[in-house]
């Protein structure tokens, strides 16, 4: 289904312009940012207090041997490194609401993307854009952003030594750029192994998954064993590049932890010839060198947050380009309850990167309490034309029209409540009955929960469960037979009387209790007004409906009334005999899955 993108914002900075949905959901947090700044900088300052309470204390308290001054000195840095203390604390307690500020805002995207990209099948995605608004939240959250905040006071801290002395300064921005060089290195010789370990670990975790989605399939037919060697090779993939990657950056990290205590030591060295010679004291000397080590903090942060700044970029490019391709849902003016009246108008629709459309210019007119019966070969394209009829499936041309408006005019979760859909593969969520029956409605009544449930002859079914509606069912329905999920799928189809039903394939898992309590729910809707449509490869649904179209290759063969349907279904395979309804409609079955 069509859908329009929002324009974006014109004030976002141009540099920004890939991560423009990200910068803005986290515009709210400016201020806070800012705070964030400024509590920087005052952190900062206070990082002096040691090394100027070190030189006070061996440039004058021990010179004069003055007590008072000791302890005031002693207050006065209890006071600072409190204050210190404090503003570190609230620092970081902002920095995890603005994380959580900028989730909050995007969360909501990022599951309609995730939907959307469903949908269309789009290669790669599935629920990776969870996990890099994860990834963005805790990297923003944690510690790597201070790394970036201090760094900038390097030159400050350098000024500083400076004015202590030149050559101690001097001595100081080589051993920044020492441990730069080794930064760069360590960022230049683990960006293409990470990058390699974190694919394949996306793609070991979504094998993992379609195997435990599988599982039932996969020991059935012997496949177990060779799809865990499959994983498992995947999975070895990307340990080996996390190793490489691991072992490269751990190499330059102890490089760059030994050549930090090396450099500290030297700056100490340095000083105690500097007071030999009588050039500075020896608390400048201390000062000096704690100085130059809170100088090389900030560089020693950005080495061990590097890894975590690689992903947090990975995942912010990731995500924003998903939902640079994601069409912002916009706001639709609810419309008047529908009455059913569903028009088709020379559908088209394609698959993901497939040239010959799945749908090719399929037309119908269906009033309110008319039933039509879809039938046709495998792969002949009857469900995703279900799925366009409801909305879930993109078309490239053509409308599909609910009492005159298009799809693209409706609401889409007003349009949701108006519809009935059982799709072939019938998936309940996690919860009990009554929830899923209810659709998780939050104001759904016990009475609209138990009449769909009757509906569908399901009520007794239910009532044999210990718990009755409250049955927890367990994820993706695990815990009931197929049959039971299709006419559980079926009760929450039928819920609340939508005007417009669309089943795909309903009977394929029931038994002939079942299939009479599908033809009698049928019935019951098209006596009330609803439209009913029906994706069918055995009989007894179509039996329920006054319409047919047989469709072959995505065009429509034959529609019409069902039994002029059938006689020039029954035409082309002549049969010897005459035969009743029932019987044509064995024949059609068979038709349907003729090569």
């Amino acid at each position: 289904m069509a859908e329009s993108a929002a324009a974006q914002p014109a004030a976002t900075p141009r540099k920004f312009a890939d991560y423009s949905e990200i910068v803005t959901a986290f515009r709210p947090s400016w201020g806070a940012l800012w705070a964030v700044i400024v509590f920087s900088c005052l952190i900062n300052l206070l990082m002096l207090t040691g090394p100027l309470y070190m030189l006070q204390i061996y440039d004058r308290v021990l010179a004069s041997g003055s007590v008072p001054t000791l302890i005031a000195l002693t207050a006065m840095v209890v006071v600072l490194y409190g204050l210190y203390g404090v503003l570190e604390f609230i620092r970081a307690r902002i920095m995890m609401r603005v994380a959580r500020v900028g989730d909050e805002a995007l969360r909501d995207r990022v599951f309609d993307a995730v939907s959307y990209h469903a949908v269309r099948r789009t290669a790669g995605v599935r629920a990776v854009p969870l996990g890099d608004l994860l990834t963005i939240r805790q990297f923003i959250g944690g510690q790597g952003p201070f790394a970036f905040l201090d760094i900038p006071w390097a030159p400050v801290y350098l000024l500083v030594i400076y004015l202590l002395h030149p050559l101690l300064c001097l001595y100081s921005v080589v051993a920044m750029v020492i441990l730069a060089v080794l930064m760069i290195a360590n960022d230049r010789w683990t960006r293409q192994p990470v990058a390699a370990a974190q694919k394949s670990a996306t793609a070991a975790t979504n094998l993992g998954e379609e195997s435990r989605r599988q599982v039932e399939s996969a020991t059935a037919l012997g496949m177990q064993a060779i799809l865990r060697d499959r994983w498992r090779r995947v999975l070895n993939d990307s340990l080996d590049h996390q190793t490489v990657a691991a072992d490269r950056g751990g190499a330059l990290s102890t490089v760059s932890k030994t050549m930090r205590l090396m450099l500290q030591s030297g700056i100490l060295a340095l000083g105690a010839w500097l007071t030999i010679e009588q050039q500075i004291t020896a608390g400048t000397m201390i000062a000096a060198s704690i100085i130059m080590g809170r100088a090389l903090a900030p560089v020693e942060q950005l080495v061990a947050h590097w890894q975590a700044f690689l992903s947090f970029q990975g995942a912010a490019k990731r995500l924003s380009r998903v939902l640079r391709e994601t069409p912002v849902a916009t706001r639709r003016m609810p419309l008047p309850p529908p009455v059913g009246r569903l028009e088709v108008d020379n559908l088209v629709c394609f698959a993901p990167g497939v040239d010959k459309p799945i749908i090719a210019g399929i037309s119908f007119d269906l009033p309110p309490g008319s039933g039509l019966g879809i039938i046709g070969p495998t792969g002949a394209g009857k469900s995703t034309l279900a799925r366009a009829l409801v909305g879930v499936w993109p078309y490239a041309r053509g409308a599909v029209r609910l009492d005159g408006a298009s799809m693209e005019q409706w609401d889409r979760a007003q349009l949701g409540k108006h519809m009935g859909y059982l799709p072939q593969d019938v998936e309940l969520f996690e919860g009990t009955i009554a929830e899923n029956i209810s659709r998780f409605q939050p104001d759904a009544s016990p009475d609209d929960i138990v009449k769909a449930a009757r509906q569908a002859d399901v009520h007794e079914l239910i009532l044999n469960f210990p718990d009755g509606y409250n049955t927890i069912i367990g994820e993706g329905g695990g815990r009931l037979s197929a049959g039971q999920r299709q006419r559980i799928g079926l009760a929450r189809a039928l819920f609340r009387d939508p005007p417009v039903i669309v089943l795909d394939e309903p009977n394929a898992n029931l038994d002939a209790e079942g299939e009479a309590a599908l033809i009698r729910a049928i019935l019951a809707t098209r006596e009330r007004g609803g439209t009913v449509v029906v994706v069918a490869h055995r009989p007894s649904a179509i039996a329920a409906l006054d319409m047919l179209m047989m469709i072959r290759d995505g065009r429509s063969v034959a529609y019409g009334p069902r039994d002029e349907v059938l006689d020039k279904v029954l035409a082309r395979r002549k049969p010897a005999t005459p035969a009743p309804v029932a019987g044509g409609l064995a024949l059609v079955a068979s038709e349907e899955n003729r090569p």
